[in-house]
């Protein structure tokens, strides 16, 4: 999955189309990414003893990653992800527009 945890990124399709976040949790295994404050849900929740009040709770849903695409920092544009090795040996993303690093 080229999308991690703290990259900002654009929602291409669904509800919050055009919104951008940042990624909140990155979950490999589903393929999904969870975005800070898109994509929000409502939950009915029971009384757990004092731990936690009733009612109704929003909270973010996970999204595909297919509907969410990474903005690189330098043009700022939204852009597919490559990948290059330094001279070092350390591999790196980079943005397919402007060949910029992103890591």
């Amino acid at each position: 999955m080229k999308i991690r945890k703290n990259d900002t990124v654009i929602i291409l399709a669904g509800k919050d189309r055009g919104k951008r976040g940042k990624v909140r949790r990155a979950l490999p295994g589903k393929n999904r990414v969870l975005v800070e404050g898109l994509n929000m849900i409502k939950r009915h929740s029971r009384a757990r003893r004092a731990a936690r009040q009733a009612g109704i709770i929003e909270l973010e849903a996970p999204l595909h990653v297919s509907n969410v695409m990474l903005l690189c920092n330098k043009c700022g544009k939204p852009t597919r992800v490559g990948f290059r090795f330094l001279d070092d040996g350390k591999k790196v993303r980079v943005c397919r527009s402007c060949a910029e690093a992103i890591d």
